[in-house]
């Protein structure tokens, strides 16, 4: 991979994902911020690369991937080491559904698209927004942590080596402390965060304002 540019905005989550993804890899990359506050993510450019209107997008080469979790899938198969997904077909099943629980329950319904949609549809107060962030947050990870609860589970989600499942938990937790969701009470994902954080892979891809870079 010659040229690897990442088409980001610095707070999403499924971006945070792939800059772990691809720093765990050892995948060197450019970011191109995508700036969602003002909807640049709907631009003609960013259209042309994702037509969703989403980000992230990925491009390797000029071949152009979308949706976070089939990149980072992508790059396990290209980038075997270290190895996102354990190597036994139900294994592999349990990973998935843990990480599922993230990207395709909890995280859907907090896409700022979305509650934005919600807060424009039912004329809500300001306030309601943070509400509804801390409820649907707290549920899942209440769930999460209850999955967590398995003999498969070690010093991350399943066993020793971090994976596809924290790589979507750690963007979650993230907003989590974002937007004051409680979890001082989950121990599981308290730890594997707490372990995951200190990893210079995931240091350096946590998210950083660039109003406020040095």
């Amino acid at each position: 991979m010659d040229t690897v540019t990442l088409y980001d905005y610095w707070r999403s989550s499924a971006s945070y994902r792939l800059r772990i993804a691809l720093n765990l890899k050892g995948i060197r990359y450019e970011c191109e911020a995508v700036d969602l506050l003002s909807a640049e993510q709907k631009s003609v450019a960013n259209l042309a690369r994702n037509a969703q209107g989403l980000v992230p997008s990925l491009d390797l080469n000029g071949d152009i991937l979308t949706q976070s979790l089939a990149i980072i899938e992508y790059l396990d198969e290209l980038h075997p080491e270290p190895a996102f997904l354990p190597a036994t077909a139900r294994e592999r099943a349990r990973v998935r559904a843990l990480a599922y629980a993230i990207a395709m329950e909890i995280h859907p319904v907090c896409n700022i698209g979305v509650v934005d949609q919600f807060m424009a549809m039912t004329d809500a107060k300001p306030e309601i927004k943070q509400q509804w962030m801390q409820t649907i947050i707290r549920k899942g990870l209440l769930a999460f942590e209850k999955m967590l609860q398995h003999p498969d589970t070690g010093r991350f989600c399943h066993g020793d080596q971090i994976g596809l499942a924290d790589i979507c938990l750690l963007p979650q937790v993230y907003n989590a402390d974002r937007w004051g969701a409680k979890r001082d009470d989950l121990p599981l994902i308290s730890g594997i965060v707490e372990r995951a954080n200190n990893l210079e892979a995931v240091k350096q891809a946590y998210p950083t304002d660039p109003a406020k870079a040095p």
